[in-house]
């Protein structure tokens, strides 16, 4: 078996980024994967999703691009090689750490070629989007072992590490991913729900044998038991245990011996209200203050004492949550919702999460078992979709399947004291390709400064923008962003001067 490089990833990664067709972005990830050895199906895997196997290794973009001087005139990185050079910058830390931190990376990128060297900083820093998402490498993954696409998901899910996966089934295939059970003090990938247009088309969709549950605007969470020890795992499978005493109380006080419990927190204020996203999110930094409490609210279990509930309707899974959760003591641990409920009482519920302060529902199919991912619409969300008309400050030259566009927009909203627009944020999503063609022609002639990176504009353009709401912000001087935004459509009908301004962003806090 041959060695597989750097290299060859490199050409992979461009080459799935290069096009729009999933069977075709499969095939490259598949192709890769059966050319690699054993020690390299797991890195491989891990870069071409977009991030090191040793997750993030602290090194910033400045330092990065002062590293990519001279590079090497023949690709000679073995995956291997690079994947043990990074295992040991993940683990360099204490007296003389940065300086040797300095030698491996300079010796990494010495060694590197000019695509190679382009293609580490951009999977170092996070910026690695050449469209091989989860979903797409674990067809991938399925077509390089020869094993159902569904046998792959189960065991992702269940193991919640997409390259261990990929190992997995290229050494063992499908005897190896059903022997994945679902194990108590490992987190499971979370089932998430998908977008709902109405709550009408998510009750028609779905019928009338639903839960129609509070969608708060908290932090999803994930608790394991196992005796008198509990773990707390974020939707990223980041554990933050240790950050959230009071969450680890509540369950260690639960009348059971084992459970896995899936739900959200959040911060509430005085009032019982919710406190703004950034304090249930302050939880969870570097240097979180204990001074914010944070409440859970679970709405699912896959596990009690010893019995797997993954694969049992929805409607098990939540007779055994309230079970679980009977005592008056513990009421307040469940999220708010109805079982069964008419048209009037599902709205009832809506009404209710809105005028709590909270984002909208959640309904859910009741025979559903649970299943990672946002595939098929058991679960569908559904909120008010918030909207503004702002100024296009900029736009970023893209890269992969965009090269040669003008994609990542920058946002300004209005200074209702005569000022120039405040910038508020970025957004990439939403575009067509016909709107980014049309973006690529018409930008220019607005610009001011091009740099090869950002094409700055003067504030001519506005564009309506749907969002999931705003939140606090250091980045952006107007001390605000936005959340999860996207693009509807540009309205030529309105002037700068009739934006939206920085107060209204502001409100939505």
């Amino acid at each position: 078996m041959r060695t597989v490089l750097l290299h060859h990833v490199v050409g992979t990664s461009a080459a799935v980024g290069a096009t729009r067709s999933r069977k075709e972005k499969s095939a490259a990830l598949a192709a890769l994967l059966n050319l690699a050895g054993p020690e390299e199906v797991a890195p491989a895997t891990a870069w071409l999703a977009g991030e090191p196997r040793q997750g993030r290794i602290g090194t910033g973009w400045r330092t990065l691009s002062g590293l990519a001087g001279a590079p090497a005139a023949e690709p000679t990185l073995a995956v291997a090689q690079v994947d043990s050079l990074l295992t040991e910058l993940a683990g360099t830390s204490g007296a003389g750490s940065a300086r040797r931190r300095r030698e491996l990376l300079s010796s990494l990128f010495g060694a590197a070629t000019e695509e190679e060297q382009a293609f580490l900083v951009r999977l170092l820093t996070g910026e690695l989007r050449q469209g091989a998402l989860e979903g797409v490498m674990l067809d991938a993954i399925a077509a390089a072992a020869e094993v159902p696409a569904a046998v792959v998901r189960r065991a992702f899910m269940l193991s919640g590490r997409l390259p261990e996966t990929a190992a997995l089934a290229l050494s063992e295939g499908a005897a190896g991913l059903e022997g994945v059970r679902l194990e108590v003090g490992r987190p499971v990938r979370p089932m998430l729900a998908g977008p709902g247009s109405s709550l009408d088309a998510a009750l028609e969709s779905l019928g009338e044998e639903v839960t129609v549950e509070y969608k708060l605007d908290g932090a999803r969470i994930q608790v394991h038991r196992s005796g008198e020890e509990v773990r707390v795992w974020t939707r990223t499978l980041r554990e933050v245990t240790e950050g959230v005493p009071e969450l680890v109380a509540r369950v260690r006080a639960l009348p059971c011996t084992a459970a896995v419990l899936d739900g959200e927190t959040l911060a509430l204020d005085d009032d019982g209200r919710p406190r703004k996203f950034q304090d249930t999110m302050s939880r969870f930094g570097s240097e979180g203050s204990e001074e914010v409490l944070l409440s859970p609210f679970f709405f699912d279990l896959l596990h009690l004492d010893g019995r797997d509930l993954l694969d049992e309707p929805l409607a098990t899974r939540l007779d055994a949550l309230a079970g679980l959760l009977a005592e008056p003591a513990q009421a307040p641990l469940r999220m708010p919702g109805v079982r069964r409920p008419t048209p009037d009482q599902a709205a009832d519920v809506l009404d209710g999460a809105l005028s709590a302060g909270h984002e909208g529902v959640v309904v859910k199919a009741l025979d559903a078992p649970y299943a990672a991912g946002r595939r098929g619409k058991s679960w569908q969300k559904v909120k008010p979709v918030h909207t503004l008309d702002l100024v296009v400050l900029g736009a970023e030259w893209g890269y992969g399947r965009r090269t040669g566009t003008l994609s990542n927009i920058h946002l300004g909203a209005r200074d209702p004291d005569g000022g120039p627009p405040i910038m508020v944020g970025k957004t990439f999503k939403g575009m067509t390709d016909e709107l980014l063609a049309w973006q690529t022609k018409e930008f220019p002639g607005h610009a001011v400064h091009d740099d090869g990176h950002v094409v700055e504009m003067r504030p001519e353009l506005v564009v309506e923008i749907a969002l999931d709401g705003a939140q606090r912000s250091v980045r952006y001087p107007g001390g605000v962003a936005l959340r999860f935004a996207r693009v509807l459509r540009y309205r030529p009908d309105k002037t700068p001067a009739e934006a939206d301004t920085i107060d209204a962003i502001r409100a939505l806090l």
